[in-house]
């Protein structure tokens, strides 16, 4: 791979998945590029997660491909996942853990090994606001920090690719607003794919916002292009009204 700002890195092609023959994801395309950050926006049910799982090899492939930093996820799918930090909708923590151990826990997990296991935690917990809570139960923290330690296991293993799933869902505005931050300064390092079903949030951190809506691609848009042809707000109301882009 090279070096440039906004090289690929990662590709989605005609993604469909279907619950019990009722399809909640279909013939979805998108691709992400490095130093960008990616608003996947839709209502609760319009097929968010669903696509997450999917691109974080989570649930099987039914329909499409996905490439990860130049690797198939279906046919190399090892190689793919290590490129890749997640966080779903419910943070993957150990409440009786202490920070520091869970992210060593979720390191070594990742293939990082001996020394460098220390290096990355302290990294991690430098970006995600979290050097002085290594000694702290993740139990006993609030829930926005909580939100942090989630953060900081998706990227301890210096992943290309994160993805994060409504990653200030039931945060107060305080912590919101820091995630928010946080999100934005992982561009620096990282492709960044977040999903949200909420306006203000997309058009405070990204730079790119799809909308599905229905399990489908109803917009695809850089933030600036959307912002001047009559707002974010309007197209999305458009969008779910009846399923199109009419804009």
């Amino acid at each position: 791979m090279s070096d440039t700002p906004f090289e690929l890195t990662l590709r989605a092609v005609s993604l469909g998945y279907a619950y019990a023959g009722k399809p909640a994801v279909s013939g979805l395309s998108f691709s992400l590029r490095r130093g960008e950050v990616l608003g996947l926006l839709g209502l609760n049910g319009a097929g968010k997660s669903t696509t997450l799982q999917m691109l974080t090899g989570i649930l099987p492939l039914q329909q499409g491909a996905v490439e990860v930093c130049g690797h198939d996820l279906a046919r190399d799918v090892l190689a793919a996942k290590k490129n890749i930090g997640y966080l779903p909708d419910t943070p993957p923590l150990y409440a009786e853990l202490r920070v520091d151990d869970y992210l060593a826990f979720a390191a070594r997990l990742r293939g990082v090994s001996g020394a460098a296991v220390a290096a990355a935690i302290q990294q991690a917990k430098e970006r995600c606001g979290l050097a002085d809570a290594g000694r702290k139960l993740v139990g006993q923290l609030s829930k926005g920090y909580q939100q942090r330690v989630g953060i900081a296991q998706a990227i301890v293993h210096e992943p290309p690719v994160v993805i994060l799933d409504e990653p200030t869902n039931a945060l107060d505005p305080l912590q919101i607003r820091e995630v928010r931050t946080l999100v934005r300064s992982l561009a620096r390092q990282h492709s960044v794919l977040f999903s949200s079903h909420s306006l203000a949030e997309v058009e405070a951190v990204c730079d790119r916002v799809l909308i599905i809506h229905q399990g489908r691609l109803a917009a695809d848009e850089p933030l600036t292009t959307l912002q001047n042809n009559g707002g974010l707000e309007t197209l999305f109301i458009q969008v779910t009204g009846d399923g199109k882009a009419n804009s």
